[in-house]
């Protein structure tokens, strides 16, 4: 058990102190089991939680606002936080909307009330000084100084350095939606032994869903969109997998085996078929356990790597099959100066499809804003398209959205009036001064790798 921090907690400056000692003592004693935790959930931290929120984000059941909320700001937090320690805190169901997939079906959001948000982001803020000292390096996502961009560096360099020759390119069947609760109980009390903590968490289990002002009870799942589900998820594979497949690479692999987690998105590396193949099966025994199981359709083994083109052509078969991993399509490819091997990444074309429907509905509706407005809007949208697929490599692929948000835009203009077309070279103008050209804004998969990890 931690030690106490001063009961006049009541400055940043302590609540960090507590929170480090925390890390602390999580990183030098894994087995043990933390007592007292909620005492580091101040009116500072739930401050700090609640300004981290995003401000514009759709309210849930309560339909409390952020900028509602922030009136008289510093009342509702005291009593708030009065409620949460004397047990009197009571979870709102979530609010259950849908958005599109890339294949067409509908991803359940659960948009949880603001308090909720507040106290889930402040506990997270808490449990991730003991989970960081816990997880492995191989997991990333949702994580404190971790992105998509460092899982993407470490599966390329993995791939390039190692000898890996086939790939398992898994997807767990509606992972967030049936998680077991007890074992979700079981997995944290692991580490966490404050009976508040736990009620808390079981409070937003259980909370339920409320679609259509109709409330249902949730037996089984987190809200996809609660600000707890992330790191409910990570402790859950922690468990199940992480550890598991660690274990697995130590004890029974003879080959090479590489591992990169995002979240339930996650790609295994052999160097050898049956290794890969025993894995699999294994896999599959070891999630039924859990009640979890692989998308079938979207599971598969693919041969993948160095000498994958070249094998593949000795036998007559085409070029290797390709998977898809955090929005880019992973390609073996060689490089131009070199001839060696490395691994091309680009942008799924699902997604990019997907992501021009949207803008192109919103541009419909905005219709007969000013072009410059407009022009802005979409400036802002693709720099930030840029942010995060200008990786190495992808610049036909960017050049392409750009030329496609384009069409679809002077489509839009030549709706607005009825005196004819709207002519390329005015139209020619407006792009040049508001559609920003692609650049390469991420550094090559190896160099961003060594400058974090270089040994």
């Amino acid at each position: 058990m931690e030690q106490r921090t001063s009961p006049t907690l009541g400055g940043d400056e302590n609540v960090l102190t507590g929170l480090q000692r925390v890390r602390r003592t999580a990183k030098e004693k894994k087995q043990e089991r933390f007592t007292t935790l909620l005492h580091h959930v101040t009116i500072d931290l739930l401050r700090e939680s609640f300004l981290s929120l995003k401000k514009k984000a759709a309210p849930g059941v309560d339909g409390v606002t952020w900028e509602e909320y922030e009136q008289g700001l510093e009342d509702r937090l005291q009593d708030l936080h009065d409620r949460v320690h004397r047990g009197a805190y009571r979870a709102q169901p979530s609010r259950r909307i849908y958005i599109p997939k890339a294949d067409g079906r509908q991803r359940p959001l659960g948009i949880a009330a603001l308090e909720d948000k507040i106290i889930q982001q402040a506990v997270v803020t808490v449990l991730n000084e003991i989970y960081e000292a816990d997880f492995l390096g191989f997991s990333y996502g949702f994580r404190p100084g971790r992105s998509p961009h460092r899982a993407l560096d470490a599966l390329s360099v993995g791939i390039v350095r190692r000898r890996v020759n086939w790939i398992l390119d898994a997807d767990i069947r509606g992972f967030f939606d049936n998680m077991n609760h007890e074992w979700i109980d079981r997995f944290v009390q692991h580490r966490i032994a404050d009976p508040r903590i736990l009620r808390l968490i079981r409070k937003w289990l259980k909370a339920g869903v409320s679609e259509e002002g109709e409330w249902s009870e949730t037996k089984v799942g987190t809200p996809q969109g609660a600000v707890i589900s992330p790191l409910l998820a990570n402790i859950y594979l922690h468990y199940v997998f992480d550890l598991w497949v660690d274990a697995w690479r130590e004890k029974i692999a003879k080959g090479n085996l590489i591992v990169v987690r995002y979240a339930d998105d996650l790609v295994v590396g052999f160097q050898h078929r049956a290794e890969a193949e025993q894995f699999l099966m294994e896999f599959k025994e070891r999630l039924a356990k859990f009640e979890l199981e692989l998308h079938k359709e979207k599971t598969r083994l693919i041969e993948f790597g160095r000498h994958a083109e070249e094998d593949r052509a000795k036998r007559g078969e085409g070029k290797p099959e390709t998977f898809m991993f955090l929005g880019f399509r992973h390609i073996c490819g060689t490089r131009k100066k070199t001839g060696t091997f490395t691994v091309l990444r680009r942008t799924d074309k699902k997604k990019m499809r997907q992501t021009l429907l949207r803008i192109e509905q919103t541009l419909q509706a905005r219709m007969h804003d000013r072009p410059a407005k407009l022009g802005a809007w979409l400036k802002r949208v693709l720099l930030g398209y840029y942010q995060y697929f200008a990786v190495p490599g992808n610049t036909p692929v960017l050049s392409a959205f750009r030329y496609r948000l384009q069409l679809r835009w002077r489509h839009v203009l030549q709706r607005r009036s009825q005196r004819g077309r709207f002519s390329w070279r005015c139209f020619g103008r407006l792009c040049d001064r508001w559609l920003p050209t692609p650049k390469i804004l991420h550094p090559y998969p190896e160099q961003r790798f060594n400058a974090l990890y270089l040994r």
